[in-house]
């Protein structure tokens, strides 16, 4: 599994959002600016964030983005389904339930259940909270993801 800008982006974009959160509506221009990244690319990104219910936007003067919610309630694998889609490692395992017929005899669907669990568990206990607090404590404040 390879995560891809478009994924990595959305995760930096809206750590950007939660650390300047006391500023009110973000003009995604100052966030292109403080994160270096394109603002038409970051135009993409957004109607994915905004459409999904993760940011809040207002319009005209004073106009920007801000979260919805708070950054504790936002985990990374959240964010990386909504602009990723699907995190399972084979399609099969894409939906709720498996409809490969080869399912009751496929010897190698644990291990790719098995990661998907792995990368699922690991990816939902990580919030924007989270990856701000650590860069706190580390002194880190640029979010090389």
């Amino acid at each position: 599994m390879k995560i891809s800008t478009k994924g990595r982006y959305a995760l930096r974009m809206l750590l950007d959002l939660a650390l300047h959160s006391d500023d009110g509506f973000i003009a995604l221009k100052d966030v292109a600016e403080r994160q270096d990244i394109s603002k038409k690319y970051l135009e993409q990104i957004v109607p994915l964030l905004n459409k999904s219910g993760l940011l809040k936007t207002n319009r005209g003067y004073q106009g920007g983005y801000m979260l919805i919610k708070d950054p504790g309630e936002y985990t990374v694998g959240e964010i990386l389904r909504v602009t990723e889609g699907s995190l399972a490692p084979v399609a099969c395992l894409d939906h709720d339930s498996n409809d490969c017929p080869r399912a009751a005899s496929c010897m190698t669907l644990y291990i790719w259940e098995g990661l998907y669990n792995t990368v699922t568990e690991y990816l939902d206990s990580i919030t924007l909270r989270d990856i701000l607090d650590r860069a706190e404590e580390t002194g880190a404040n640029d979010f090389c993801i």
